[in-house]
């Protein structure tokens, strides 16, 4: 299928690896021109050079603190009018909400809730008088299906959600789409270090705690980044325009319900 991407241009926010790396190749593979961000400068290279070597896309690579004024103003100088963007950033550690204070909070907030909407605000209005744009938030299964010592996260990025699930009703009808997707386990590095810790803690091998967090899906196992980055693709795509204000949940079906 052709998306109806070539000669478009995106932003994808902590595209060094990972699930923003998977969508960033994903789209390239569409022919869209990147502009790439992660705070670690040469693994952010290292990913531009890997996609530039696979398709024949500009890629531009800049390396700060999305999560900044000074990071957003960088990367919007570097591609002022995307056609998409694709939010994305590191959430805040586990821990119990005793604990957290109020810059705790804030610094969650700024990171998984403020950052999405300030580069929204830099750029929608620009979408809208080109008709078309597509704003993809990456969050959490966690939104969905909150888990206690992820409240930061949980409460952030609801928050973001929210926010999205209003704007997303008004930009629409100058075909610009606004939706969210809610990984859950996907093979990424994040996940394995994850699943090296769980295993360190039960004094077992890597290999046998991700065997058993594995039979905890219905699918069997983890899911593929490039699954994740292909179904980012779609959303963004000429395909999707009546795709409106929706959470794609992406866990192998892992949270039992209905709707």
């Amino acid at each position: 299928m052709d998306l109806g991407l070539s000669g478009r241009k995106a932003i994808v926010c902590a595209a060094s690896k990972g699930l923003g790396k998977a969508s960033a190749l994903s789209l390239a593979r569409e022919g869209v021109d990147l502009v790439i961000n992660s705070r670690t400068a040469e693994t952010l290279e290292a990913t531009a050079a890997e996609i530039r070597k696979e398709t024949s896309v500009n890629v531009t690579a800049v390396a700060c603190d999305i999560t900044t004024d000074e990071g957003r103003a960088q990367v919007l100088a570097a591609c002022s009018d995307p056609d998409i963007l694709i939010n994305n950033a590191g959430g805040p550690p586990p821990g119990n909400f005793r604990d957290w204070d109020r810059d705790d909070w804030i610094k969650a907030v700024d990171a998984n809730m403020l950052t999405a909407i300030f580069l929204i605000k830099a750029v929608v209005d620009g979408m809208m008088e080109r008709k078309f744009g597509r704003i993809v938030n990456i969050t959490s299964a966690a939104v969905k299906s909150p888990i206690e010592i992820l409240g930061l996260s949980n409460g952030a990025r609801a928050g973001l959600t929210g926010f999205c699930a209003g704007l997303a009703r008004k930009t629409a009808i100058n075909n610009v789409t606004i939706n969210n997707i809610l990984p859950g386990p996907f093979a990424t590095d994040r996940f394995h270090s994850n699943i090296q810790t769980q295993a360190d803690n039960a004094g077992k091998s890597f290999d046998e705690m991700l065997a058993i967090r594995n039979s905890q899906n219905p699918s069997g196992r983890a899911g593929d980044p490039a699954e994740f980055g292909d179904a980012c693709a779609f959303l963004c795509s000429a395909k999707s325009g009546f795709i409106v204000g929706q959470n794609l949940l992406l866990d192998g079906g892992a949270f039992n319900s209905t709707f």
